[in-house]
């Protein structure tokens, strides 16, 4: 409440929280209200958490009519008071999640599903750290069809991409400027941006920490921003895994490493290999791949972006310094030894995300699992077990891999299969460019 006090221009407060597509759901009130949502929190449906995509109810949930469309309740996470700074008026978000009545954390929300994936880390004494790294575009949609805004500097639109152009950056620098003030008043750790293979598309990296549920905050409160912040001046942001046919689309790569309760990287054994236990996390990763796709792709346009020679991995396999492979374990300093998973896309969940691959990762770890050899080469022209290709196919193999439920609720998983296939049935009425309005704001 602290916070409040020493900004008394904020007048109003958002509560949100995100629910399983990562959608922001949430109610306005004014700022004077606020001590009752510390004390008492507020409540939503159940069913709130696993709305479809369009913010429509999942048919024949059992959330729904089921069980009388039964409330939870929602307290304010640790982060405490953000500002908005994409908002006219002065404004603060409060980030909330779900538990029971009781007081008993709601295993549906993902924020939850996260949590409890950190614990049995911590319950072994080992701390997972976490950087993300996201890819945008930046788009002109006040047309039929996807352009480049213009550059508020020069006026002129570029058609091309233009990989590490500091020209590129520099058209938009306005924006950026602010971009990076406005992470620094929300504390979103953002690092490096470069300009990507895409007209208008850019990745901003958001710096390792110790904290897995900090660095999903920071990656879900990131892209809330950098699409706030776009509106405002006029142009949308869009994380839409595939927003154009002809170009690349956008990842969301995470880089990952786990602390024992000294403080030592498991993963480093002084050799550039790593140890041991990296290549078991390894095997994990690649065992719940196949699994955790719908995580990775939860959308149609999701798998427009997984395919060949397309700078998105398609085969499960994992390699040394090599981009074409799903798992890439980066050249560094011995303490520095990570994992690098590259097959989502910009957009997922990432509470979801980075929960089924720490989950995946956990798992090699408990169970020793021996990590195939890694490829070399090329891996797009190698014969690799492959992803799921369309979104069907992903929903069935989430549904039935036996790993999901030692990650993640078994609700969780069937609310979330739910809400997909709901999504899928509907999402054939829709035209391509009615697909592409959907997503790409809303993503």
């Amino acid at each position: 409440m602290n916070w409040l006090h020493d900004h008394p221009d904020v007048r109003t407060i958002r509560v949100a929280a995100a629910d399983l597509n990562g959608v922001a759901r949430g109610k306005r009130l004014p700022a004077r209200f606020a001590d009752k949502v510390f004390t008492e929190g507020t409540r939503f449906p159940y069913s709130v958490m696993n709305l479809d995509i369009w913010g429509e109810d999942v048919e024949d949930s059992p959330l729904v009519f089921e069980s009388g469309d039964a409330d939870g309740l929602l307290m304010p996470t640790e982060r405490g008071f953000l500002p908005m700074p994409w908002l006219s008026a002065p404004t603060a978000l409060l980030p909330i999640w779900m538990f029971h009545m009781d007081g008993k954390p709601y295993a549906g929300d993902p924020r939850q599903a996260l949590a409890r994936v950190v614990e049995r880390y911590k319950a072994l004494g080992l701390t997972p750290v976490v950087a993300t790294e996201l890819e945008f575009f930046l788009i002109d949609d006040s047309g039929k069809t996807l352009r480049v805004p213009p550059s508020p500097r020069s006026g002129k639109r570029r058609t091309g991409g233009e990989v590490l152009s500091l020209r590129a950056l520099d058209a938009f620098d306005i924006f950026f400027s602010q971009l990076y003030d406005a992470c620094e008043a929300m504390d979103i750790p953002a690092d490096t941006a470069i300009s990507e293979a895409g007209p208008g598309q850019f990745e901003i990296n958001l710096s390792h920490q110790p904290d897995p549920l900090k660095a999903a905050d920071d990656s879900w409160l990131f892209k809330m921003l950098v699409k706030g912040l776009a509106r405002a001046h006029g142009f949308a942001a869009s994380f839409m895994a595939k927003p154009y046919d002809e170009w690349p689309g956008n990842g969301m790569h995470m880089h990952f490493s786990v602390l024992d309760a000294e403080g030592n990287n498991i993963f480093n054994d002084g050799t550039p290999q790593g140890s041991d236990q990296m290549r078991h996390a390894v095997a994990g990763c690649l065992a719940a791949m196949s699994g955790s796709g719908l995580i990775f792709a939860p959308h149609e346009n999701s798998y427009d972006r997984l395919v060949p020679d397309a700078h998105a991995p398609t085969g499960i396999a994992w390699a040394y310094e090599n981009r074409t492979a799903a798992l890439r374990i980066p050249a560094s300093g011995p303490q520095a030894r990570r994992i690098e998973h590259r097959v989502a896309g910009g957009d997922v969940n990432p509470y979801l995300m980075i929960a089924a691959i720490l989950g995946a990762a956990l798992i090699g770890i408990e169970d020793k699992m021996e990590a195939p050899e890694p490829i070399k080469g090329n891996a797009y022209a190698l014969d690799l077990p492959q992803m799921p290709t369309d979104w069907e196919a992903a929903i069935d193999a989430f549904q039935n891999c036996e790993i999901m439920p030692r990650i993640f609720d078994r609700d969780l998983i069937t609310n979330f299969a739910m809400t997909k296939r709901q999504e899928l049935h509907y999402m054939a009425e829709l035209s391509d460019q009615e697909q592409t309005e959907l997503y790409l704001d809303t993503v």
